[in-house]
């Protein structure tokens, strides 16, 4: 396994953008000194594929130095892009509608049965422009995935597509969200609580109860905030049987 040498080419990368490292920890969601320990450390290996798309460089490059440095497969299509914007790539079909990439829970390696949340290079989902819009949503920071299991029906059900809007992981108590938790992906009702805290809520809560994680749980269980859930889809469960037919 190649060494992780990341530091030093993720320190230069944000001193070319002009990026702080108070700057890039306000943005990403953590302290200054965990990403000031990057430089040194290494970008963790559980963050690397993400910290390179957000910096648009490969992230066999960013971790070893080898191989090409542009990230594959990175374009736009009528809009710029600086460092901190680059959350998901984006077409434009037609004036009204966006394509948004799609994102799934997949094992890290095969057969492996740890996960992580990546970029499904195969799928995409369209939504109309005006959606976005209308929640002053940016359009490159706007992602989809599904809903895996019952934890919130009858609200969101099994399968349902979500969008997510990565430009807000603030969390602003009784919002859904969608997180990463030690590579499991997780739609929840999120309320902060003391101390920093965080509650995790289901709407199915008969099924599944509240799980409250205390800050230093947070950092040990890698839980991390994706984006705020704006948009869902919900498939009819039955077609209804018409009468008298």
């Amino acid at each position: 396994m190649r060494k992780n040498t990341s530091g030093p080419r993720f320190k230069a990368l944000l001193e070319a953008a002009n990026i702080t490292t108070t700057g890039f920890a306000k943005f990403w969601g953590t302290e200054a000194q965990n990403v000031h320990n990057w430089y040194t450390r290494g970008v963790p290996a559980y963050r690397m594929e993400e910290v390179a798309r957000l910096l648009s460089v490969n992230s066999q490059w960013l971790k070893t130095g080898e191989g090409p440095k542009e990230a594959p497969h990175l374009y736009t299509a009528g809009d710029t892009l600086d460092a901190q914007a680059i959350q998901g790539v984006y077409t434009v079909l037609e004036t009204n509608d966006i394509e948004l990439p799609l994102y799934k829970e997949a094992p890290t390696a095969p057969g492996s049965d740890k996960t992580h949340v990546i970029k499904d290079p195969e799928q995409t989902i369209r939504l109309p422009r005006s959606h976005l819009e209308a929640l002053e949503i940016r359009h490159t920071d706007a992602i989809c995935t599904h809903m895996i299991g019952n934890s919130m029906a009858e609200k969101i059900e099994d399968g349902s597509t979500l969008a997510i809007d990565r430009g807000l992981t603030q969390v602003v108590d009784g919002e859904i969200y969608a997180i990463e938790h030690d590579g499991m992906l997780r739609i929840k009702y999120l309320h902060r609580m003391p101390g920093n805290a965080l509650r995790l809520r289901s709407h199915n809560s008969a099924e599944y109860p509240d799980e409250i994680f205390r800050a230093a749980q947070i950092e040990e269980q890698r839980i991390h905030v994706l984006g705020w859930v704006f948009w869902w889809s919900t498939l009819g469960k039955r077609r209804p049987v018409v009468p008298f037919l």
